[in-house]
């Protein structure tokens, strides 16, 4: 069984099909890349599984459960978690303090050890502290441990959100254009943190992103979207080497080189 399955799933706007008919399914422990031009469909399609907007045809389950009309809070609770384009991150607080955010998020004490402030709350202190140095040495951030995210490039809240977004171990997570505004070095880096730490995790990544030559080092299967439908799927390779993908897409890539 898949551990998420969308089944001919369709979203509109107004009358006009953003995602029409869309059928993936995404296989527990891999790395699934969705790609396609601008305005292909990716992130109305990444907010349909999380709730953010409803469906208007089509199932998408996870697991076991079908998750097609529940609210956000509830399919995260699930176990689905994303990021986004643009970072959403708490911008007065420092970089470590919303990697913690993540962390505390899967941890439950007491209500007394939280007020008196030692005992099991202590403890799960201190381990968050540890394991949240331990991402942000993973993603170069620890120099900015003690930094607002407000005085960071964008590139570095973009590292800052996926240290986050990995710290509250979802079963799957959903990357919507994880290294955008990152210098190639970085993309680079990230790439490789972002396998390494799903794999440590158990995580797994359905990815969103524009830029093939990350999305080849990055992924182990790839569907491509055009114009709202699913126009091809397979390995790395089998993509790099289609024509239609091609012509709909990397034309347009060397179009715009």
């Amino acid at each position: 069984m898949s551990l998420l399955a969308l089944d001919a799933v369709s979203v509109s706007f107004g009358g006009i099909a953003a995602v029409r008919g869309v059928t993936i399914r995404v296989e527990a422990g891999e790395i699934h890349g969705l790609i396609g031009p601008n305005g292909a469909g990716k992130t109305s399609l990444i907010n349909a599984i999380t709730g953010i907007v409803r469906t208007k045809g089509g199932t998408i389950t996870f697991g076991d459960r079908e998750i097609t009309a529940l609210p956000p809070d509830v399919i995260s609770g699930r176990g689905i978690g994303r990021t986004f384009q643009h970072v959403e991150l708490f911008r007065e607080e420092t970089v470590l303090d919303n990697v913690l955010t993540g962390l505390y998020s899967h941890h439950v004490y007491g209500v007394a050890a939280a007020i008196v402030g030692f005992g099991p709350m202590r403890r799960i202190e201190d381990e968050a502290r540890r394991e949240a140095v331990t991402l942000l040495d993973a993603f170069d951030l620890a120099s900015f441990a003690a930094a607002p995210v407000r005085d960071l490039p964008f590139g570095i809240q973009k590292r800052v959100d996926l240290a986050r977004a990995l710290a509250v171990r979802p079963r799957l997570l959903l990357l919507d254009e994880p290294i955008s505004g990152m210098s190639e070095a970085e993309a680079d880096a990230a790439v490789a943190t972002i396998r390494k730490l799903a794999r440590q995790r158990d995580i797994t990544l359905f990815v969103v992103e524009h830029n093939m030559r990350v999305m080849m080092r990055l992924a182990e299967h790839i569907t491509v979207m055009h114009q709202g439908t699913v126009l091809a799927e397979g390995t790395p390779a089998e993509i790099r080497d289609d024509p239609t993908v091609v012509d709909a897409y990397l034309g347009e890539e060397d179009h715009n080189a």
